[in-house]
């Protein structure tokens, strides 16, 4: 690891050096939710109204945090999930956050538009990265790609299932993101000039500014602004559950399925051969109006009733929120934002403080709830009032 500055513990820091450092509109895409952004607020606020029962005179002296997912042996229950555009919230973002994760013990999940390819992040941060695949109206693509990641090691795919049209995301749309004309350019452009330090760092020495694991494959990956008008249109919102059966059959891995909310859709899932769930609304960037992650995971948990591992994300801020999260049943959970902010904040260094202080916070509510194993947390651990 390298050396740095000590960094704070707390979120909402990380999240205001992150707004310090970035240009206006690149936060505001990482900040940013859908709609009214009521979603995006009532993910935090899910977990936060979980409140916790406290035992004393419990033996605690060896408290555990270590576990697995998806069948990766991790010190705490904990994976970065995917994150478009990572990549320009520092240089060669994923594979400083990469790095970060493999030192600390966690798996870390490469966006299927993510800056950094799956062979660079593999090859620099010691360790194979899970994917993060969207199903693409150009099928030749997604088997191309899944041929690609493959044969360079991946055996964890996550597959989102919540993204047939991007969300209204209203900030995106306020500093001109994906959209043409001279002034969107020029505001981007005033934005960015307003903090040379990301343009020192992030647009001259982290290039090339492309999307590496699509690069081979669409030739408008090298240009940031025409691939995003490729992607808005290769979402298809005709992809069904026949889809995902042909994915299965395509995948010889691990299969993950994000953006579950329905205690039936979990049902097909599980049917669907998936050996893992993530209950997600997709950080509140989808269908603003939807019920928190905290809101809808019991009802899944039970639904599955054990036959595959169910994950959660969204709103997640602390190791506090990460023991909340497996009180409800969640086998472990992916962080977003949190991340990116740490990432956008100090580098990989701060990615590292980051996952070392959630580590610290979820072993000492372990202790003050009285229990020393992952796997003996439960609903006993919350206030049933």
């Amino acid at each position: 690891m390298p050396r740095g500055p000590a960094y704070p513990s707390d979120s909402a820091d990380y999240r205001a050096r992150a707004e310090r450092r970035l240009p206006r509109f690149l936060f505001d895409y990482l900040d940013g939710g859908a709609g009214e952004e009521q979603t995006l607020a009532a993910n935090p606020a899910g977990w936060a109204a979980l409140r916790l029962r406290q035992r004393v005179l419990v033996d605690v002296a060896g408290v555990d945090t270590g576990t697995t997912l998806l069948g990766q042996a991790c010190t705490q229950p904990l994976v970065l999930a995917p994150v478009g555009l990572a990549g320009l919230m520092a240089r060669r973002g994923e594979v400083q956050a990469a790095r970060a994760a493999q030192a600390r013990g966690l798996p870390f999940c490469l966006s299927t538009v993510g800056l950094c390819g799956f062979a660079e992040v593999a090859s620099h941060s010691g360790a194979l990265p899970w994917f993060q695949l969207y199903m693409l109206r150009d099928r030749g693509l997604v088997d191309a790609l899944l041929d690609g990641i493959w044969a360079a090691g991946c055996r964890t795919l996550v597959f989102t299932l919540d993204l047939p049209l991007p969300g209204p995301r209203r900030r995106d749309r306020r500093h001109g993101l994906g959209q043409p004309g001279l002034r969107p350019r020029l505001l981007k452009l005033a934005q960015t000039l307003a903090r040379p330090g990301w343009v020192w760092d992030v647009a001259l020495r982290g290039r090339p500014l492309a999307f590496g694991s699509l690069g081979a494959h669409v030739p408008a990956a090298r240009n940031l602004e025409a691939f995003r008008h490729w992607v808005d249109a290769q979402f298809d919102p005709t992809v069904t559950w026949r889809d995902l059966d042909r994915l299965r059959q395509r995948w010889h891995g691990r299969l993950v399925l994000k953006g579950l909310l329905d205690a039936d859709d979990a049902r097909l899932a599980l049917a669907a051969g998936a050996e893992g769930l993530v209950v997600s609304n997709h950080g509140g960037r989808q269908l603003d109006g939807a019920a928190s992650t905290a809101h809808c995971l019991p009802a899944i948990v039970d639904a599955v009733d054990g036959r595959c591992e169910v994950l959660v994300d969204g709103g997640l801020r602390s190791g506090i929120d990460l023991f909340r999260a497996l009180a409800l049943g969640a086998r472990g959970a992916l962080i977003g934002r949190p991340w990116a902010y740490a990432l956008a904040a100090g580098g990989e260094a701060a990615v590292h403080a980051l996952l070392g202080q959630w580590q610290e916070e979820l072993c000492s509510t372990m202790a003050l709830t009285g229990v020393t194993r992952i796997a003996d947390i439960g609903r006993q651990h919350l206030d049933p009032d």
